[in-house]
């Protein structure tokens, strides 16, 4: 990666570039500009219509060294501390789990539900269990002008990350993060409850991919010997906090629909099977209950 100080930022993409592919990394054209116009600190816009000038020796430095990341199997998002979520960009930092792409199902059941039961306008009263980033609870409050929403987690390095993505996404005086066990700390009732909960087997968790296992908080993995533990403790006291009528919607494996929606209908709530939502790739995602 040495040549790509002596070069332009086109000279450097290609460095980059081929950097990464040696090192076996699946879209390394990609991450190659990314992680290039981080370091530059450009857009996209801005490098292609600058891709001839110089690369500055600060951010040549900066560039190599995060190429270094990425070919040790650091996400992306890890090192440029940003994720894109459904159209908005979100701080990542090591004590959340860094938003993926399959979640975005989890925002299109909801908003499908709330157009299917009187529009984005009505004040619904919103309740995401273990808020990580805040990104499902804040892209819900971002599309939906008139809810609010409260965000728990057991984790207050991760309350502070999504307070600080909700005062950047301009929807901070309609959230509120809580430090607790999934909803223990919470009265009330809830028009709808969210989550993204741990749901990977514990003895699985070796087997994960590196960019997943060693960067993301085990906490945020690990759903016990089964993967549902944490199922079991939100299906136990989801329905007491919901209204009547109100609706719980919870990502899981590709192989957890049935066990989830067992679980779900022995808290006391309905699951149909027309409620069990598929992702991008045709794969069961989410698990809609009603009270």
């Amino acid at each position: 990666m040495s040549e790509a100080v002596q070069g332009s930022l086109q000279h450097a993409f290609a460095a980059a570039a081929q950097s990464l592919r040696a090192a076996g990394i699946e879209t390394p054209e990609l991450d190659a500009r990314l992680l290039l116009c981080h370091a530059a600190g450009l857009s996209h816009e801005a490098y292609v219509a600058r891709s001839r000038e110089a690369l500055t020796p600060e951010a040549a430095t900066r560039l190599e060294a995060s190429i270094g990341r990425r070919g040790d199997r650091e996400p992306v998002s890890r090192i440029t501390g940003t994720r894109e979520f459904y159209g908005r960009s979100f701080t990542v930092a090591a004590s959340a789990l860094d938003p993926r792409p399959d979640t975005e199902a989890v925002i299109e059941a909801a908003l499908d539900l709330v157009k299917a039961e009187g529009g984005r306008d009505r004040p619904l009263n919103l309740l995401d269990l273990g808020t990580g980033t805040g990104c499902i609870l804040l892209t819900l409050l971002a599309e939906l002008p008139s809810a609010r929403g409260f965000g728990t987690d057991i984790a207050v390095d991760a309350l502070s990350l999504a307070e600080a993505n909700a005062n950047r996404l301009g929807v901070a005086d309609r959230a509120t993060f809580i430090a607790s066990d999934w909803c223990r700390a919470l009265a009330g009732e809830f028009d709808m409850i969210v989550s993204n909960p741990p749901y990977i087997a514990s003895a699985e968790i070796a087997d994960l991919p590196r960019d997943v296992a060693a960067y993301d908080p085990h906490l945020a993995l690990d759903g016990g010997h089964d993967g549902l533990d944490a199922y079991r403790r939100i299906a136990a006291a989801a329905a007491g906090k919901l209204r009547p009528g109100g609706k719980i919607l919870l990502e899981i494996g590709s192989s957890q629909a049935a066990p989830v929606a067992a679980l779900l209908e022995q808290g006391g709530m309905r699951v149909e099977r027309r409620e069990i939502r598929l992702d991008l790739g045709g794969r069961p995602r989410v698990v809609v209950a009603s009270r």
